[in-house]
């Protein structure tokens, strides 16, 4: 067994590995360009070494430096965990010729399955069911017009080396297919050095479903299950879950062993993922082979209670598999949610700064040891840590393992509740949104579902709430209580000591600007029960009690006899002295006051935010890589006015209506930060 790894890679996947060597004993070398220096798994690590600057094509895809890396520093083996180098053929052959164990497939399996081109080939060979398409590099535009306009819209054009959504678009029309065959080559480009792009016939309707298969190099081929990762938002996995709730136990067993049947095709060894799209007749089609660890793994760990880490590293080192397919069991439902830094009420836009407050749930099960029926928690950062934009928007995955698919809802969601993260924007609120949509909890859901309910992008009222009324009974709950910490402060002038009073008005902030909705509270205490107290919202009450301190984001306790959990906390952008509740997705900002304060409140004038129709603001930090207007030149709605390049992705601004260029107020090559002025329109 080895005595020493090199992780290539960064973040939570690299955090994951380095739990999993320590738990095998396992000493462990960190690779970190300029940007991570400061990273949670530079600091895990029992070394580490700095590759270069922050962009990943100068540090994390330079593979001399990573292969110069682990001689120095003595490691046996490098585990590329997934993304920048973890499919190349060449880096890990490489690998294996400076004397380097790599801990995943040979580099003949990667050339033969990791490319999705050479791939289609062979799965068509093996007599795998394959979507019809045009499996040789399209070379330009007008090609790829072509090309579709012989297999018929809608078509999808992907990047051979792409992955995690990088490189991937569906086009309906001519257009569609020119524009989106541009940037999905653009993104190859950037994100994988490999501008190769083909295409395939779009399956509507379809569900994507994944078999995780093990391999050795005794040439034994386990499958372990399926995962179903379905909702999807242009393309890239928001949520997985295994086992599936739409296929058979037949379907299930004849995707496993044609999955296996693929894999000693090409004498696979480690862990890898054989991805299908299913008809809603249980029909599959082979689609991809991911030749190294998914980002989703752990859902597959929490069913099976093997640690996939572990395995690729034993593989690795020649062991053989220790169990055979009749030993695989399956156990519960596990479901993952990926959070990411991307804003969900501004079109998911990436969202880079510093992680103010980061308290994730607290975490029952550990990815180096699976355990049963809990909340993991797989991350690579800290509070006080810098999210930058050279890099994909996950910060951590959100897993969760119940005894049957509504107890993992049940837990995730409260999960979700508990989740703090403060200083960028995230994703959680769309998460629970998705979680609590009755389509999803029955499982009567595609690919296409994130877009059909969800086509005007989210938005708050998208974000229901069973009963709103509670955060505003919360929030009065809130406020008696400070009012009793401040009684009790000493020193007081007598005669006009701080009172603690039993009525309320709490004033809830709307959708449109400046408009509220009033409520009167009263509340009460329960005498002997502290953190106890009876509110009343008009004519509604709720029994809440809450031991959790004044200061604390994250707020558990029971309302009515069942237990919540939320966030609440003083502030809100132009109401500073409003609390602002958070539960189930749902947010609102409550100012809770005094009869007479409210009073006072009412005669106060309502200052207007600035107006902003004549720019073009940033809508996120980033690189400005295009300006397609210049000052005189007339817009119509729907055209092109700049490209922002943030987090791998590219990020194209629209104009929303006709207007005529003024001024230029941005140069290309410039840093650009959230609502940064870029045009000006006449």
């Amino acid at each position: 067994m080895f005595t020493k790894i090199l992780i290539a890679n960064r973040g939570e996947i690299a955090c994951r590995v380095i739990k999993t060597a320590r738990k095998m004993g396992i000493k462990t070398v960190a690779v970190y360009s300029e940007a991570d220096k400061d990273a949670l798994h530079v600091e895990l690590a029992d070394e580490a070494v700095l590759l270069g600057p922050a962009p990943s094509r100068e540090s994390y895809l330079v593979a001399d430096k990573i292969i110069a890396a682990a001689l120095q520093t003595g490691a046996q083996a490098i585990h590329p965990g997934y993304g920048f180098l973890s499919e190349n053929e060449d880096f890990a052959r490489r690998v294996e010729e400076a004397g380097i164990a790599f801990i995943g497939p040979k580099a003949h399996s990667i050339a033969a399955m990791g490319d999705k081109i050479a791939s289609k080939k062979l799965a068509n060979a093996a007599q795998v069911n394959t979507i019809p398409g045009h499996n040789e590099p399209i070379l330009s535009a007008e090609e790829a017009v072509t090309i579709a306009a012989g297999i018929g819209y809608p078509v999808m054009i992907k990047a051979s080396a792409g992955g995690g959504g990088k490189g991937l678009r569906v086009a309906f029309n001519d257009k569609d297919c020119f524009e989106g065959f541009t940037s999905c080559r653009n993104e190859a480009r950037n994100s994988f050095g490999d501008d190769r792009v083909f295409m395939e016939k779009f399956v509507e309707e379809p569900r994507h479903i994944e078999i995780q298969i093990l391999g050795d190099s005794q040439g034994h081929v386990l499958y372990l299950w399926e995962r179903d990762c379905s909702i999807q938002r242009r393309h890239q996995k928001v949520i997985e879950e295994a086992p599936s709730p739409f296929i058979s136990e037949a379907t299930r067993k004849a995707m496993g062993e044609q999955a296996v049947a693929l894999a000693k095709a090409v004498n696979y060894q480690s862990a890898g993922t054989v991805e299908f799209v299913v008809g809603k007749d249980q029909s599959f089609y082979f689609l991809e082979m991911n030749t190294r660890l998914q980002v989703e793994h752990p859902v597959t760990e929490c069913i099976t209670g093997l640690d996939l880490v572990e395995q690729m590293i034993r593989v690795a080192a020649g062991e053989a598999l220790a169990f055979t397919q009749a030993d695989l069991k399956r156990e519960g439902w596990a479901i993952e949610c990926r959070i990411n830094a991307e804003d969900p009420f501004r079109n998911f836009l990436p969202s880079t700064g510093r992680l103010v407050k980061y308290q994730p749930p607290v975490a029952t099960m550990e990815s180096a040891d699976p355990a049963r029926y809990g909340v993991r928690v797989d991350t690579g950062v800290v509070e006080g840590g810098e999210i930058p934009m050279f890099y994909d928007s996950m910060i951590a995955k959100l897993i969760v393992h119940g005894k049957d698919r509504a107890q993992a809802i049940a837990k995730m969601r409260e999960a979700l509740n508990g989740f703090v993260i403060r200083g960028i924007s995230s994703n959680i609120p769309f998460q629970s949104a998705l979680l609590a949509h009755a389509d999803f909890q029955s499982g009567n859901f595609n690919t296409g579902f994130i877009a059909q309910n969800y086509a005007a992008g989210f938005r708050a009222e998208d974000v229901p709430h069973e009963d709103p009324l509670f955060l505003v009974a919360l929030a009065g709950f809130i406020r008696r209580k400070a009012r009793e910490r401040e009684a009790g402060i000493t020193g007081q002038l007598p005669g006009h000591e701080v009172k603690i009073e039993h009525d309320y008005v709490a004033l809830v902030s709307e959708g449109t600007v400046g408009e509220q909705t009033r409520h009167e509270l009263h509340i009460s205490e329960f005498v002997g029960h502290l953190g106890e107290a009876l509110v009343r919202v008009g004519d509604k009450e709720f029994r809440i009690v809450c031991n959790s301190r004044l200061n604390d984001i994250r707020l558990t306790g029971t309302v009515n006899g069942e237990p919540f959990v939320a966030q609440a906390e003083r502030g809100a952008p132009r109401q500073p002295l409003a609390y602002r509740l958070q539960h189930n997705g749902y947010a609102i900002v409550v100012n809770v006051l005094s009869p007479r304060a409210a009073e006072l409140q009412a005669l106060m004038p309502f200052k207007a935010p600035p107006d902003t129709s004549k720019f073009l603001l940033s809508p996120m930090p980033g690189l400005l890589v295009h300006i397609a207007a210049q000052p005189g030149q007339v817009v119509q709605a729907g055209e092109r006015l700049a490209v922002i390049e943030a987090m791998k992705m590219e990020n194209i601004l629209l104009a929303t209506q006709d207007v005529k260029i003024a001024e230029v107020l941005a140069k290309v090559g410039e840093s650009l930060a959230v609502d940064q002025l870029i045009l000006r329109f006449e």
